[in-house]
């Protein structure tokens, strides 16, 4: 490794499994991801990684460095949706810009539909990409999508936007250029568009000598999936559509990680491989899979745990594999550290002045630099708080022991997005160490004389929690997390017309 600042890449699929990735599962659905696997095989393998229970979710912890109930961005965000990205959450790339970083993000975003919310209006300097999960894109192709003649102003205030070509402007606004709508044929080829435009941001930096942050998301995998015609069949005999289109992906990361190395900077490029949050398998086929149980917007592990790939050469031990627990919300203060701050987690709380904004906020991760470095043989993180995308407290992980409060019982299909949780009376407990499937409860005789004999660690999970509250009232939650219940949904449509 040099002593010049690392370029740092961010490589993300949409609603990945670990089942999906042959260097989890080695073959076992059909096919094989050789070059995702590559990351593994040359730096680490994370089986204990949390991202959070949906898109929106996943991808604001990831870039705020803070949990979901603090900034309020827990539910899948909407178009038309006045929910998004606030002026007052830091991202990975503002907290870089001023340690000499290029930013650039890439591909889905699905952190607000409004301007103000737009990744160059938070610290990159330029965004390509669609704002919203694929079937929302496809929804104007419906047949029976609301006609202008019934419903005049429907599109323009819950329609999606196209596809973004957005730049940053030293003045600091932002110019933005919608590119068109993403169609479900432009489906097809639209993470290829994405690539281009992210080797060139790459090509840039390189020629200019700057280090550089690139935050690259595919639209695939996600519901619906559409694949080129000519990727149909590829990943062989009584195969899946999907599984076709997972090669494609595949491919799209090899191309990225040969671009690398064409360039020469794959030695002084860290790279991260990962997922927003765990499948939705209630699309199956048309779906990504998990061992855990249950699948996305859920309180239980398949909604959370996520393939998490990292190399840093010359830092991380090729091949190696870590049972530590790691979540989205480390990776900030970790970026920061690696750029040069390893402070910034204090400076934050504080107040902290990057660029022409100042920050004073609590950040939920933790620096692993020294984890993945080798200095401790330990994660700083031995705990994870599950949120819903309500924004209501459904779980705790300590160590080996979930608690649960919360839990879905509806077993699959779609339903799971419309019922309720149930809110237990005694909460729940598994050892996710001899019981990483969370299966007891279901399938064991003895789960609850083993319960009430481990009561005591329910009990210890309350100052926990306590502790975490506590941050609230210094940094109480920046909005109120959006819902889907007919009161919200009266609400949005009232300030809809209001703006309108």
């Amino acid at each position: 490794m040099t002593d010049k600042k690392p370029n740092i890449v961010i490589i993300w699929g949409d609603d990945i499994g670990q089942s999906n990735l042959s260097c989890y599962t080695h073959g076992l659905m059909g096919y094989k991801t050789p070059n995702i696997d590559r990351i593994a095989k040359e730096g680490m393998l994370f089986t204990d990684s949390y991202a959070e229970q949906s898109c929106t979710a996943g991808r604001s912890a990831f870039i705020t460095g803070q949990c979901v109930f603090r900034t309020g961005l827990s539910k899948v965000g909407m178009p038309g949706a006045n929910l998004g990205m606030r002026a007052e959450d830091p991202t990975i790339a503002e907290l870089l810009k001023p340690l000499g970083y290029a930013t650039g993000q890439f591909g889905k975003n699905h952190l607000g539909d409004k301007d103000e919310m737009l990744p160059t209006n938070h610290g990159f300097d330029e965004f390509f990409g669609n704002l919203y999960h694929l079937n929302a894109e496809e929804e104007p192709e419906l047949r029976d999508y609301p006609p202008a003649a019934d419903f005049p102003n429907y599109k323009k205030m819950f329609g999606p936007r196209g596809v973004l070509d957005c730049k940053a402007n030293p003045d600091g606004t932002q110019t933005i250029v919608d590119t068109g709508a993403l169609t479900k044929k432009r489906m097809e080829t639209i993470d290829d568009e994405v690539l281009a435009k992210a080797k060139d941001f790459i090509d840039r930096q390189v020629k200019a000598d700057i280090p550089f942050l690139l935050w690259f998301n595919t639209t695939h995998m996600h519901f619906r999936t559409h694949a080129k015609p000519e990727s149909l069949g590829q990943s062989g005999r009584w195969q899946s559509e999907y599984h076709d289109v997972m090669i494609d992906h595949d491919k799209c990361v090899g191309e990225l990680l040969n671009y690398l190395d064409a360039l020469g900077i794959t030695d002084n490029t860290f790279v991260m491989y990962s997922t927003d949050n765990g499948p939705h398998i209630n699309s199956w086929p048309d779906a990504g899979m998990t061992p855990f149980r249950s699948e996305k917007n859920t309180n239980w592990e398949g909604a959370f745990r996520v393939p998490k790939l990292v190399r840093w050469p010359g830092v991380i031990e090729p091949g190696s594999v870590s049972n530590e627990i790691v979540s989205h919300l480390d990776w900030l203060p970790t970026f920061v550290a690696m750029a040069g701050d390893p402070d910034i987690k204090e400076k934050l709380l504080t107040g902290y002045q990057a660029g022409n904004k100042t920050f004073k906020v609590h950040l939920d991760g933790y620096n692993l630099v020294p984890y993945l470095k080798g200095e401790v043989d330990k994660s700083p993180r031995v705990e994870y708080f599950y949120f819903s995308d309500d924004g209501d407290l459904m779980a705790l992980r300590y160590d080996h022991w979930k608690t649960v409060f919360m839990e879905q019982r509806v077993k699959g299909t779609c339903q799971i997005w419309a019922e309720p949780l149930v809110t237990l009376r005694v909460p729940k407990l598994f050892n996710l160490r001899t019981d990483p499937y969370e299966r007891a409860d279901i399938t064991s005789n003895t789960y609850w004389d083993w319960m009430f004999d481990h009561i005591p660690l329910v009990l210890a999970a309350q100052p926990i929690v306590a502790k975490f509250i506590a941050t609230f009232q210094e940094f109480p939650p920046r909005q109120k997390a959006a819902s889907f219940t007919v009161d919200q949904v009266m609400e949005k449509i009232t300030s809809g017309i209001a703006s309108r």
